[in-house]
């Protein structure tokens, strides 16, 4: 609106001026940086205000995001005020974090149900039903447009049967369906010129109206839910039929900002864990949730990455654990530079190169006493790289391989083994225990980071270059982190520390909200 207003009337701001923008997350990282910049040259303050962890933009976002996180000074409220329940207030913020403990609070007070999408589609809506006809605020959450769409052709059918609606005269809307008095409508588009008689309301996009009159034109009048008079906006037949939809149920991004007092949330595999933290805490009374195990599917027939055992645990776990929300530029990079140069990662590129060891041990494994037909069905065996891996270990603490393992072998016969690799494996790792417990060497072993064994015996000049590389590249890496880590605790124990003082009086006395 503001950004309209600016390209078309030159509005702007002045100094000293307070901008807050409500729902910061649904912005995308241009419209911030606009509503942000602007201000900054006026001398006004911008602040934003939403939740990182709900629905974001459609367009590039994840910037609200990185400012919440990078910013030391951002304030984040701990209370929660909405739910009637004190267990729901901790649920809410379980489902925020994806903490999967909360599937196990959640069937703990009936609040979870599952099932094919048919029947948990029926449920979710009988439900529904059953509360609005109870008289409570009460909304209908779905995943996909489609399903809202269904949901909503069948609360209208349903209200035409039982007479609760009358069909003197309709609307087609723009999903097709038709609307007449009584209908609920949800507005898909912002319009400033279209108010009410007093000018102070207009139409928004997300907003929710009641049908109180059709007109022949195919325009008719709404107001807000629950008012019988004052307020009333005329909506004109062309934005009717571009712009309004039905609104007995919503998507996920349309319920984040709704409040009311009963909801009933469809839950599939594709949801994300944004999806699942809006739709289950948009009430004050109760939130259900219905998950489908199943994926609907015109041609009946499986996708290729669905799990034919999944249960409704899995799918939580599932949806808990895929977070939606974009990364911005910023975040991405680092997230990039993260991941490549982890320790995880570096330590797996250095296990790679190491590979070039495997002739090596290969050949020993050959010539360490075993016979010919023994040798290779070792050096096969699917347990040959675990034995490479304990070879090298062993190779770490100072053992000499090229005696020990003949000396091994030489001691057991293998005549009853099932898999000769994993019971080498299995000596060679006893007798390296065996030499570390006894402290037969004083010399420490050769680990990189304390973890990963030095890899000798690489005479190949480019792969022992790239082994030596990652390997500074890990220690440096693991210093790094591990100086983080300490100064993270330093400041945990320092907040923790501070938040034991006596508290500063309040200017005014007033309490926190």
């Amino acid at each position: 609106m503001w950004w309209q207003n600016h390209l078309t009337k030159g509005l702007n701001f002045t100094a000293g001026q307070l901008v807050i923008v409500d729902e910061a997350s649904l912005d995308g990282t241009l419209s911030l940086d606009r509503i942000s910049g602007f201000p900054q040259q006026a001398g006004a303050k911008v602040l934003l205000v939403g939740d990182y962890a709900q629905l974001q933009s459609v367009d590039a976002g994840g910037a609200f995001s990185m400012l919440a996180h990078d910013h030391t000074d951002a304030a984040e409220l701990i209370d929660v005020h909405r739910f009637r329940n004190q267990w729901e207030k901790l649920a809410s913020l379980d489902l925020r974090h994806g903490h999967t403990s909360v599937i196990d609070t959640c069937f703990s007070h009936d609040r979870i149900r599952d099932g094919d999408a048919e029947t948990m589609t029926d449920a979710a809506y009988a439900a529904w039903r059953t509360d609005r006809d109870d008289g409570r605020i009460t909304v209908p959450i779905a995943e996909t447009r489609e399903q809202v769409t269904a949901l909503n052709e069948r609360a209208r059918a349903d209200l035409l049967i039982d007479e609760t609606l009358t069909q003197d005269r309709e609307v087609k809307l723009r999903d097709g369906a038709h609307a007449g008095i009584g209908d609920t409508v949800i507005i898909r588009r912002n319009d400033r010129k279209i108010t009410a008689s007093n000018g102070n309301v207009w139409v928004r996009n997300g907003d929710i109206w009641t049908v109180t009159d059709v007109r022949d034109d195919g325009s008719f009048t709404i107001r807000r839910p629950g008012r019988s008079y004052g307020g009333a906006i005329v909506l004109p037949a062309a934005y009717v039929a571009e712009h309004v939809d039905l609104g007995f149920a919503v998507t996920a991004h349309r319920a984040q900002g709704v409040t009311s007092d009963t909801a009933h949330v469809l839950v599939d595999l594709t949801a994300t864990r944004e999806n699942l933290y809006v739709s289950m805490t948009r009430v004050r009374a109760a939130n259900h949730a219905y998950v489908i195990l199943d994926r609907a599917d015109d041609h009946q027939q499986p996708h290729p990455g669905d799990d034919p055992n999944a249960s409704i645990r899995s799918v939580l776990t599932g949806v808990l654990h895929l977070v939606g929300a974009e990364l911005s530029t910023h975040e991405t990079i680092t997230a990039e530079q993260e991941q490549w140069g982890s320790v995880a990662q570096l330590a797996a590129e250095y296990e790679a190169t190491a590979a070039a060891q495997h002739d090596r041990w290969a050949s020993l494994v050959r010539t360490s006493g075993l016979t010919d037909e023994q040798a290779q069905a070792a050096v096969e065996s699917e347990a040959s790289g675990p034995l490479t891996a304990e070879l090298r270990r062993a190779e770490a603490t100072h053992d000499n391989m090229e005696t020990m393992l003949p000396r091994l072998i030489a001691a057991r016969g293998f005549g009853d083994a099932d898999d000769i690799a994993a019971v080498i494996r299995y000596q060679v790792a006893h007798a390296t225990a065996r030499t570390v417990r006894w402290g037969r060497t004083s010399k420490a072993p050769r680990l990189i980071a304390g973890l990963n064994p030095h890899a000798d015996g690489v005479h190949d000049t480019e792969m022992r270059a790239a082994l030596d590389e990652r390997e500074a590249l890990i220690e440096s890496r693991t210093d790094a982190v591990l100086d983080g880590a300490l100064t993270d605790n330093a400041l945990v124990n320092s907040t923790r520390h501070a938040a034991q003082r006596p508290a500063a009086p309040r200017l005014g006395g007033k309490p926190h909200e």
